[in-house]
């Protein structure tokens, strides 16, 4: 009898955080979104391109250090794709959007939780460390791979004069956001944290 309800208590459980996990990434989809959209600081380059400076990535890789890889990586990539689906600059960056976002939060969550298991720990100096590593290694990756795959992707759609013109101002743009991304997610992520221990929520996103 009690293994009977001991399977139903972890069954309700297991429903329970994930619903709650659905929650919140759609509150970091909405998030990231307003974000990108409405405090970046947008470059307009030739060819009538642009690329910008923001604090989306911050969200995918907060999304990813509070909910885990896979829902922290996508409520990051559906807020930033709908964003750009809404930009008439930024329109047919829409899927290369989603995969790269995707793939920042997957990273730091692996980072965060499968290496740090950040979750099980009470030592700050360990969680900071690893919070740290997760930004640095998702935003690194998205530093390396936003430009070069921005870069064939315009090849292939918009030709390659436009393509050479973007990338270097691309690499820099990216490499920006990538440092006050990183340092924006970790800050807010520790007062975060102990927010959401507080208020018990913390017990049902493990």
């Amino acid at each position: 009898m009690k293994t009977v309800e001991t399977a139903v208590h972890t069954t309700e459980r297991r429903t329970d955080s994930r619903i709650t996990k659905i929650a919140l990434t759609g509150l970091f989809a909405a998030l990231s979104y307003v974000v990108f959209t409405f405090l970046q600081v947008k470059i307009t380059l030739p060819g009538g391109d642009a690329t910008s400076i923001h604090l989306g990535n911050a969200v995918c890789v907060l999304g990813a250090l509070v909910l885990g890889g896979f829902y922290g990586g996508l409520g990051g990539a559906l807020g930033m794709t709908i964003g750009d689906l809404f930009d008439p600059v930024y329109v047919y960056y829409a899927p290369k959007t989603f995969v790269l976002k995707l793939c920042i939060g997957l990273i730091a969550g692996f980072v965060a939780h499968r290496l740090g298991h950040i979750n099980e720990s009470s030592d700050k100096g360990h969680i900071v460390r690893f919070a740290a590593a997760a930004a640095i290694c998702g935003l690194g990756f998205n530093v390396i791979f936003d430009p070069l795959l921005g870069y064939y992707y315009k090849l292939l759609i918009m030709g390659k004069p436009a393509a050479e013109l973007t990338l270097a101002w691309n690499v820099a743009s990216t490499s920006i956001n990538a440092v006050i991304s990183a340092i924006a997610a970790v800050v807010v992520y520790m007062p975060l944290r102990r927010a959401l221990n507080r208020s018990g929520l913390a017990d049902k996103l493990k």
